[in-house]
């Protein structure tokens, strides 16, 4: 009988369980990064005088953006403080699909701050509505690359197995 294709053969349990939480972290690790410099930058943004008079339309991307940014870190960053907090607790075989999850959703807000950063500058050199074409192009290529072709490629291989 074959095994599912996240089982190894050469592994127990508690080896796959200890592989697939290095294989998460060292996601959140690069997920991390790229977010929290996305959140310096917006914050710096908010105390320039060219932002301060801004329209209501920039301060509400601004706002969008700075907060789905926020969120997307607090996601990244929950898998550490769920480890602290179960740490020896036997619960390793919970705390990796939840963490699992909370990436996944990390990777949706940090979408829209993406998008949101990009409408930001776009606004600037292009007319608005170009702008939020554009946006919603790049929208459209995250969601593609970053769902649709992983969930094409994770049915696919189902069926198949």
């Amino acid at each position: 009988m074959d095994q599912p294709r996240y089982l190894r053969e050469e592994e127990d349990a508690g080896e796959r369980l200890d592989r697939q939480w290095n294989e998460l972290l060292q996601e959140l690790r690069l997920a991390q990064t790229g977010t929290q410099i996305l959140f310096a930058f917006l914050l710096s943004i908010a105390f320039t005088n060219r932002f301060q008079d801004a329209d209501a339309f920039t301060h509400d991307v601004f706002a969008g953006t700075l907060i789905a940014s926020a969120l997307a870190m607090g996601l990244f960053l929950a898998p550490v403080s769920f480890h602290r907090i179960v740490f020896q607790r036997r619960l390793r075989d919970r705390m990796i699909p939840i963490a699992g999850r909370m990436a996944i959703g990390g990777l949706l807000f940090l979408v829209v701050a993406i998008c949101g950063g990009v409408l930001l500058a776009l606004d600037v050199v292009l007319s608005r509505t170009a702008a939020i074409v554009v946006v919603a192009v790049v929208l459209a290529w995250f969601i593609g690359f970053w769902y649709v072709l992983p969930t094409y490629v994770r049915r696919t291989s189902a069926d198949a197995g």
